[in-house]
């Protein structure tokens, strides 16, 4: 039976205050480091039950998805839930703030964490990560295979909004807010169809921040395709 899956955004990282792009992959703000981690890690811990069964969390490899889940997750870290990183849960865009470290670089700065089972091409936007229709598409196929396949029950991804929406659920995250989904019986969508709980999609949120409603996933969500790369595209970095 496939998992029941919790997805969680980063806290507010620098860029999400400065609106400078430019930023290579930017750590959190104080405010999303302190309060908003300790928000959601005491939401979870103590007034969301399926919290406490969560048997994996898979963190996109980048700096502040990274400090969120040490600080928003740690709780579940210290009683030995183990900790698998995963490039497809990265940020959309090529732009440096969606792009993430060398892993020889990150591995000194992370040693808590397994840097050995991820991609080598990462940080590369190539291929599977090309910030393009097709790339973000079957990139949030293979998202979504995975983690299907897992034989854990309850799963916790912590990941960004821009692919959490357009390659996972086509919803909309406010930071380090989350939603509960599990997946649909049948092969309705290529990798699975993820159905969100009521308790989350109604109360827009796991915590009441983020739009309720459904975002699909269009033209402003990727570049023109074209020889050329450009960046007139609607999406902003997350």
């Amino acid at each position: 039976m496939a998992p029941t899956v919790i997805l969680i955004r980063h806290a507010q990282a620098l860029h999400n205050v400065s609106r400078d792009y430019e930023l290579h992959d930017p750590a959190l703000t104080d405010l999303g480091y302190g309060p908003q981690c300790a928000e959601l890690a005491k939401f979870l811990q103590n007034e969301l039950p399926i919290a406490q069964q969560i048997e994996l969390i898979v963190v996109s490899p980048m700096r502040r998805t990274l400090q969120t889940a040490q600080q928003g997750l740690g709780w579940l870290m210290e009683r030995g839930v183990p900790v698998i990183l995963r490039p497809e849960w990265q940020e959309n865009s090529a732009k440096p703030c969606d792009t993430g470290t060398e892993i020889s670089e990150m591995q000194k700065e992370w040693p808590q964490f397994d840097w050995s089972t991820v991609d080598p091409k990462y940080p590369s936007k190539t291929g599977l990560y090309e910030f393009s229709k097709t790339g973000l598409s079957y990139r949030g196929v293979e998202a979504r295979k995975w983690l299907r396949s897992r034989p854990e029950k309850v799963i916790a991804v912590v990941s960004h909004s821009g692919f959490l929406r357009v390659g996972v659920s086509y919803k909309k995250y406010e930071n380090a807010d989350f939603r509960i989904f599990d997946f649909a019986e049948g092969d309705e969508e290529i990798g699975g169809k993820l159905v969100e709980w009521e308790l989350t999609e109604k109360k827009g949120g796991g915590l009441g921040k983020s739009p309720r409603g459904t975002f699909p996933f269009g033209p402003g969500d990727y570049p023109e395709e074209s020889k050329d790369v450009g960046e007139a595209v609607d999406e902003q970095p997350k």
